[in-house]
């Protein structure tokens, strides 16, 4: 088992979760239930499953839910996309979450790597 507190990955995982958060406390309200939803679940998913990763038995298994964070990050960043081409988000506002998860991405395959040594 791992600290997944002191994973740096996991860390800034959960300040793109909060960027996430308060970008979209101004959306529109008819989107509450619908694409508001998704994008916070998507940003929530990242830190969750390193912790959930972190939880596991095995480095294989944590191995595979840094997978699974891959895939969500880059759910997450078509939804920015998304919200960008729908005028729900500025670009200013999308600029620094999309490096923030290029980061995260790049953190993420460096512990997967090291996973599969130890």
């Amino acid at each position: 088992m791992h600290r997944f507190e002191a994973l740096k990955t996991w860390q800034k995982a959960m300040d793109i979760t909060e960027y996430c958060y308060r970008a979209s406390e101004n959306f529109l309200k008819k989107e509450k239930y619908g694409l508001t939803s998704q994008f916070r679940r998507s940003a929530v998913s990242n830190p969750s499953n390193i912790t959930e990763g972190a939880g596991r038995n095995t480095n294989g298994e944590f191995r595979q839910f840094l997978g699974i964070v891959k895939g969500a990050s880059f759910e997450l960043r078509t939804e920015l996309y998304l919200l960008k081409r729908l005028k729900l988000i500025t670009e200013e506002k999308v600029r620094p979450i999309l490096s923030e998860i290029l980061e995260v991405t790049k953190m993420n395959y460096a512990l997967q790597k090291s996973l599969m040594k130890s």
